[in-house]
């Protein structure tokens, strides 16, 4: 009997890190490709931009707003319903030849993409042994790094070969076979979600431990959408023959988040303290970023390495860290960093551009090397805060890291 139950948990696990994937692949399908939706429907560089902004957005408010749903139904109920809806819009997107049915269709698939995601964290540590969960978080975080790298590339790839509705149809499809996959599912698992009130989210941000790490995040984060989001269009400027296969390609450097991620204990050993990591990651970042002011798509493809390197180091302490500080309600202090981060990555993903649509390139950059600075500044201001109300040292290696990366 334990030799079955352990089959069938395995395979659960296994078909909620291939859920993830696929939602990933979805969250930033769109991205590559918003050259070839600026072209096709005569758009601004910021009108098509929004494919992905729009999707990324309801990730930074729902912590706040997801906790009546998820404690009302049951968490099969809720993953499943998610996914079926991810996938008809997304069959329903491939078909459509509007650009502002195609914007709210965009909106109504981010809707269901946090939903996804909270229950499938959930069902992992219902699932999993617990000894075995935070190496299936582990897992889990992998598989949210995976799933970016291929929904890129893959969209880009399909789009030279059979045009940009191929891929979304088929990411409908596989959405689909996910849904009926998930039918196995227990039903009556535990959600464990935190819904923070107002009051708890603000007396949460006005402690200076908090707010600064919540500074620091966003800002990270700010700057990494803002590059990414941006990146094709650039690439398009200096090579307007520039195949989207190739820019799919170049995001093949965000791969350095698995590594980081699965090898963080040892990053952590080798600096000597989670602050210097940290740090460290923010200046690799600026060498990243320097690295793309080069109008040669070879140094671009090497900077991504650096670049997304010095994110996942700052992102992956951070995210450990909160757990360290929050001496009670993790949770609420992991959704508000949630929230802070894709808030980040919302912003960046569009207010960058003004800079680039008025001062390109060069200018673009350098704002988001001030954006690193300030996080640089909010991190120092982090360890001064701490040192100075004696909390729990900031050098001392995180045990668990809870969170979610994205």
């Amino acid at each position: 009997m334990s030799v079955f139950t352990g089959i069938r948990v395995h395979g659960t696990l296994a078909k909620i890190y291939f859920c993830t994937v696929i939602t990933f692949c979805s969250l930033y399908a769109a991205q590559p490709i918003q050259p070839v939706f600026q072209h096709e429907f005569s758009l601004t560089s910021f009108q098509a931009i929004l494919f992905t902004t729009l999707m990324m957005m309801p990730l930074g408010f729902a912590p706040m707003f997801y906790g009546v749903l998820l404690e009302a139904l049951s968490a099969r109920m809720i993953v499943r319903t998610a996914v079926l809806l991810l996938g008809i819009l997304e069959l329903v997107f491939s078909l459509t030849s509007n650009y502002l049915i195609l914007l709210l269709l965009r909106a109504l698939q981010g809707l269901a993409i946090p939903a996804i995601l909270t229950s499938l964290v959930s069902y992992i540590s219902f699932t999993a042994h617990r000894e075995e969960v935070q190496a299936a978080i582990a897992r889990y975080i992998a598989a949210t790094i995976l799933g970016g790298f291929l929904g890129r590339f893959l969209s880009g790839l399909f789009t030279d070969l059979f045009g940009w509705r191929f891929f979304f149809f088929l990411l409908g499809l596989l959405l689909l076979w996910i849904f009926y996959l998930l039918r196995t599912l227990e039903k009556d698992a535990n959600l464990e979600y935190s819904r923070p009130s107002a009051t708890e989210v603000i007396g949460l941000v006005r402690q200076p431990q908090f707010f600064w790490l919540y500074c620091t995040i966003f800002s990270v984060f700010f700057v990494f959408a803002g590059l990414l989001n941006f990146l094709p269009f650039q690439l398009k400027a200096v090579n307007p023959s520039f195949r989207e296969t190739g820019i799919g390609f170049m995001y093949f450097g965000y791969i350095m988040g698995i590594l980081v991620s699965l090898n963080i204990r040892w990053l952590i050993r080798f600096f000597g303290s989670e602050t210097r990591v940290a740090m460290s990651g923010l200046f690799l970042y600026i060498f990243g970023i320097l690295g793309f002011m080069l109008p040669d798509h070879r140094a671009m493809f090497i900077a991504m390495f650096v670049f997304c390197t010095g994110m996942f180091m700052a992102h992956s302490l951070l995210s450990g860290y909160v757990n360290t500080l929050a001496k009670s309600k993790k949770g609420i202090a992991n959704g508000v960093y949630i929230s802070f981060y894709y808030l980040g990555g919302t912003m960046g993903s569009f207010a960058p551009g003004v800079f680039y649509e008025h001062f390109g390139w060069k200018v673009f950059l350098i704002s988001l090397i001030v954006m690193v600075f300030g996080a640089i500044f909010c991190l120092q201001r982090l360890r001064w805060t701490v040192a100075r109300i004696d909390l729990q040292p900031v050098e001392r290696i995180v045990e668990k890291q809870e969170n979610v990366a994205g």
